[in-house]
């Protein structure tokens, strides 16, 4: 009998039996604990479903022909909730192997002939021994690599937060600015529908669309006259600026276009690129009506805010021109049906009230 691990070592390997024949089941509880092997062992194959849906086990060894279901339906049921276990199917004759799409379709990793011999059994168990151990040292190695990265990313967010927050910091008028954008965005994202990945997309990339401000002079920034053509020309340059921030980071490669194009014109007479309709990215599309609407409910140095009727009409107005018409409509939508959500993102972070006496102009 050949016994190339030691017992220790097996022990830590738990092997479940299912084979409606308890003589069966004895023989090889004998075997496998001789080997050092954790063992369980059942006749009933619906048993044992449950048994691996509720406990941790690495390797099944299954009879293939049982009552009331075969190992084939007990397999199918398993790979339901569990992909990884690693099956080994027991046949009583060569001519009862199941067929090579059934081995293939269930992930089935291998079979073998009953004997009263088990040495080629415990050659397959092994094997499969062997190939668990690497699958382990795989996951193990991928976690790692996981949470590197993963605290390479915070690091790497929180230097760029800081970023954030000195633009911030410069202009009292702005303060929560980015916040405000990043969650209206997020509202329109699941008002359109979008996944997960996208609403977190939109998320970060409204916090993080303004970053390229950090390059614009603060004389221009903080100006509370009118800025000549030179300084606008100037404060244009933030979306080329914060894309170039950001580009050499691969966390932040889905959110370059909201940082780049949130200032593009659906008619194509925006900035940097000109880009018009469709060819501005989506989320940028999606950013560039959050901005705007922040940036007319919000007080700046040279105005008040503008009344919620006056922004509401002016979205409408320029729907298909500054803006990309769909998400125009969806988001005059939320501010018909669901304002309350405006509001209590306003609330959070802080946005200065208008007084309803104070009349303003766009």
């Amino acid at each position: 009998m050949r016994h190339s691990a030691e017992p220790n070592q097996n022990s830590e390997y738990k092997i479940i039996v299912v084979d409606d024949e308890i003589g069966i089941i004895d023989s090889l509880s004998i075997f496998l604990k001789r080997s050092g092997y954790n063992f369980t062992g059942v006749t009933d194959p619906l048993e044992a479903i449950e048994r691996v849906k509720n406990e941790h086990f690495d390797l099944m060894l299954l009879d293939f022909i049982m009552t009331p279901i075969h190992g084939d339906q007990v397999i199918e049921e398993i790979r339901k909730f569990n992909k990884d276990l690693y099956i080994l199917l027991l046949t009583g004759h060569k001519d009862l192997v199941p067929p090579l799409e059934t081995i293939r379709k269930y992930d089935i990793q291998g079979y073998c002939e009953k004997s009263d011999k088990f040495d080629q059994l415990l050659l397959l168990i092994e094997s499969g021994i062997k190939s668990i151990e690497q699958m382990r040292m795989i996951q193990r190695i991928n976690q790692e690599l996981k949470d590197t990265y993963d605290q390479l990313e915070n690091a790497y967010m929180q230097s760029i937060e800081v970023l954030r927050r000195t633009v911030e910091a410069k202009d009292p008028y702005t303060r929560g600015h980015s916040d405000r954008v990043s969650e209206y965005s997020v509202l329109i994202g699941e008002k359109l529908g979008l996944d997960e990945a996208a609403i977190k997309t939109l998320r970060i990339g409204g916090l993080f669309h303004d970053i390229g401000k950090i390059g614009i002079p603060d004389s221009i920034l903080l100006k509370e006259a009118r800025l000549t053509d030179d300084e606008y020309s100037e404060i244009k340059n933030h979306p080329t600026i914060g894309a170039h921030i950001l580009q050499n980071a691969t966390i932040f490669h889905d959110i370059l276009p909201i940082v780049k194009h949130h200032h593009e014109r659906f008619d194509g007479n925006g900035y940097p690129s000109r880009l018009k309709g469709e060819n501005i990215p989506y989320f940028a599309r999606i950013a560039a009506v959050a901005d705007t609407f922040d940036a007319m409910t919000s007080k700046r140095s040279y105005r008040d805010a503008l009344p919620l009727e006056v922004v509401r009409a002016e979205i409408v107005k320029c729907s298909g021109t500054q803006f990309d018409p769909e998400i125009a409509k969806v988001f005059i939508d939320i501010l018909d049906n669901e304002y309350d959500k405006i509001e209590e993102i306003q609330d959070k972070y802080f946005i200065e009230k208008r007084d309803p006496a104070t009349s303003s102009s766009l």
